[in-house]
């Protein structure tokens, strides 16, 4: 598995070189402190994702070969089949980590999109590139459901 795949909450912490945020009492939500906590994470994330696609590309430059036997070479693409279209959801998550880093520079991070409200210090250290609520983010859940079932 990818490792991008397996970075959770806890792993995309951990990449960035930080631990959970510790909130002061009276502390203001997404002040400087908060938003260089995102900022780390964020860009920490961002160069992981990177340095997956040149891992990629080197690996499919080196590997690349014309072999003889059909199953062989069927094999060989259907694996970088597979990993071009990891790579592709990693350039949507990357271009999405950019328009966050954006928003942090902008002062307009941490806020659903929908309702107006915090998103919240844990969900967003869990998903930093959360924009929504946990509470309009479940009921765009369910009407999606809704919708395709």
């Amino acid at each position: 598995m990818p490792e991008s795949k397996k970075t959770t909450s806890l792993g995309i912490l951990a990449l960035a070189g930080v631990e959970p945020y510790q909130a002061k009492a009276d502390e203001e939500y997404m002040n400087t402190p908060q938003q260089n906590h995102f900022r780390l994470i964020l860009e920490a994330w961002r160069q992981q994702l990177r340095e997956e696609v040149d891992r990629t590309k080197s690996h499919m430059q080196d590997e690349a070969a014309n072999f003889p036997d059909p199953v062989d070479r069927a094999a060989q693409e259907e694996e970088f089949s597979l990993e071009l279209r990891t790579r592709d959801r990693e350039r949507k998550l990357i271009k999405k980590i950019e328009k966050t880093l954006q928003l942090i520079e902008e002062d307009d991070f941490g806020y659903c999109d929908t309702c107006g409200i915090e998103i919240g210090i844990r969900r967003l250290e869990a998903r930093p590139t959360a924009d929504q609520c946990i509470d309009c983010k479940t009921l765009a859940e369910i009407k999606e459901k809704q919708l395709a079932g």
